[in-house]
């Protein structure tokens, strides 16, 4: 017989948010499989023939003409508010703040900083190598296009890759990457995928890149996320590391349990216990026949409460001679009968 209650999805949600007792046991870290080499050397090669093509003003070039002089922000108007805010969807700044609060929880309930140094490491590897392929080719945007036909190679532009799709597929791809399970990972996959896209294609829309910029953009954010599990040694020792130091220098913040008190010793913080009243010995009872002052019953009385009266007589105290000048003062008496 089931004696659990139902929980509503609510519950279970909260459930979910709830910081786990410990870290889990068996999370699964991504490996270097054959599957996953072929993928990134099949996507090594594409990146490296985009590249050639552009460089020898091959058919890709003239097809990036064509989709120039098409414009398409003058063929579909009305979409053009729209995208001018799904493309933020590519840009570091926004992407990265709101992927790392998310990854940022998952690292506090997990107890592990896996997540973030992921993120990091995916983004200093998307800075370096994009960085450095757009700076080296130099290639002009479609707003800054000189000669027609030509592939704007080597000049002192820096569009080639296109950073908004390679930024879209690694800040949005390396959620995936990290999802604790095969269908959060499937899904989570098919998401990205479709927000890279759309980023690519509206920078293309907007004529801020070449079609040629955004394919390159596509291969390589492929390779970064491709290639994350070779970083996953380094990224491990780092963890171990700051843990370490973190131990060291502030050792409050691991939550170590309260050494239990040794046997004997009093509590430090004792429980209240029941309100005993005390009790009166016998009058005459190891007291002399009185009454200790603090076992006193009768009530006390403040001053505003006495009824105010004079003191008989005078306040002055006896003199101790007082006898023996009111004896020697005083007249003699006759004495009767004689």
């Amino acid at each position: 017989m089931r004696t659990e209650p139902n929980m509503t999805r609510l519950d279970r949600l909260f459930a979910r948010l709830d910081r786990e007792p410990e870290r889990p046991a068996g999370l699964e870290v991504p490996r270097m499989s054959p599957h996953r080499i072929v993928l990134f050397g099949s996507t090594l090669v594409f990146y490296l023939l985009i590249v050639v093509a552009v460089i020898n003003t091959s058919w890709l070039v003239r097809l990036d003409w064509q989709l120039m002089f098409f414009r398409p922000y003058q063929q579909w108007q009305e979409l053009h508010a729209f995208i001018d805010y799904y493309v933020v969807l590519g840009q570091r700044g926004p992407t990265a703040v709101m992927v790392a609060a998310w990854l940022g929880w998952r690292s506090w309930r997990q107890h592990t900083l896996r997540p973030l140094l992921m993120l990091g490491t995916s983004l200093l590897l998307l800075n370096v190598t994009v960085g450095a392929a757009k700076l080296s080719m130099g290639r002009e945007g479609p707003h800054y296009a000189t000669v027609i036909g030509s592939n704007e190679m080597w000049l002192t532009g820096d569009i080639f890759p296109s950073g908004h799709t390679a930024n879209a597929v690694v800040t949005w791809g390396i959620l995936a990457y990290l999802a604790s399970s095969a269908r959060a990972r499937r899904y989570l996959s098919a998401l990205s995928a479709v927000v890279s896209l759309g980023v690519g294609l509206s920078t293309v829309y907007l004529g801020t890149h070449w079609l040629s910029d955004v394919l390159l953009g596509w291969a390589a954010g492929l390779l970064i996320l491709l290639a994350l599990p070779w970083f996953e040694p380094l990224v491990s020792r780092a963890e171990a590391w700051i843990l370490a130091q973190r131990d060291r220098y502030l050792p409050g913040l691991r939550g170590r349990a309260t050494a239990p008190a040794p046997a004997g010793a009093p509590p430090l913080f004792p429980q209240p216990g029941p309100v005993t009243e005390p009790v009166l010995e016998p009058v005459g009872a190891g007291h002399g026949g009185r009454v200790p002052a603090h076992f006193s019953t009768q009530r006390y009385t403040v001053r505003s409460e006495r009824s105010p009266g004079t003191p008989a007589g005078s306040r002055r105290p006896a003199h101790a001679d007082s006898a023996t000048r009111t004896a020697r003062t005083a007249p003699a008496r006759p004495v009767a009968g004689g």
